[in-house]
């Protein structure tokens, strides 16, 4: 019997979305096609029906978590009282649930720097999450000429993402936390 268009468009979404966790939480490297699939509770052979290669499916699990993250983070800073849409991205980025539930989180600073050695479709992917959070940045950057606010946006970004990855990264908690308050207090007085 032929799977409905629904039922393969339902299963797809469901391997994208525990690609995206698996991959935040064990990198990319880290997880096979048959435990992935598994953890979908699919088959393993049913993997090419959906996807060409692992990479393709990483490209796709990327661009669904950061899509998600960087949303999340935007309607976040969309509901800020004026002014404070900057603190907010920051507040909402760099703190200890975020830090502590890398499988939730952002996959720029989950793995960043795995994708970085990764195919095109995958850096592409990235690099579109990368410049999404930087527009939700830029946005908060008013009162600036058009080229400072995008400059101070990049920085801004790549500042969070690394914050957030230094303090997953220290075997100190107490260091951790100063890094995530440290780079809250540094980044929004860039704006």
């Amino acid at each position: 019997m032929r799977r409905s268009k629904e039922e393969t468009a339902e299963t797809r979404r469901r391997i994208i979305e525990t690609a995206a966790r698996e991959f935040r939480t064990h990198g990319i490297a880290g997880v096979g096609i048959a435990e992935l699939m598994a953890r979908s509770e699919l088959t393993h052979g049913g993997f090419y029906r959906h996807f060409a290669s692992k990479d393709a499916l990483a490209a796709e699990a990327c661009r669904a978590a950061l899509g998600e993250t960087t949303g999340q983070i935007a309607a976040a800073a969309d509901k800020a009282p004026q002014g404070r849409g900057l603190e907010t991205v920051l507040r909402r980025y760099l703190n200890k649930l975020h830090r502590d539930t890398p499988e939730k989180g952002c996959s720029l600073a989950a793995i960043g720097s795995e994708a970085a050695r990764g195919d095109g479709d995958v850096r592409a992917a990235m690099t579109e999450g990368y410049l999404s959070l930087v527009a939700t940045v830029r946005r908060q950057l008013t009162g600036l000429p058009a080229a400072e606010a995008e400059d101070r946006a990049l920085a801004i970004v790549a500042g969070m993402i690394g914050c957030l990855t230094m303090a997953r990264l220290v075997d100190d908690e107490d260091l951790s936390n100063r890094i995530l308050r440290a780079g809250r207090q540094h980044l929004a007085g860039s704006g």
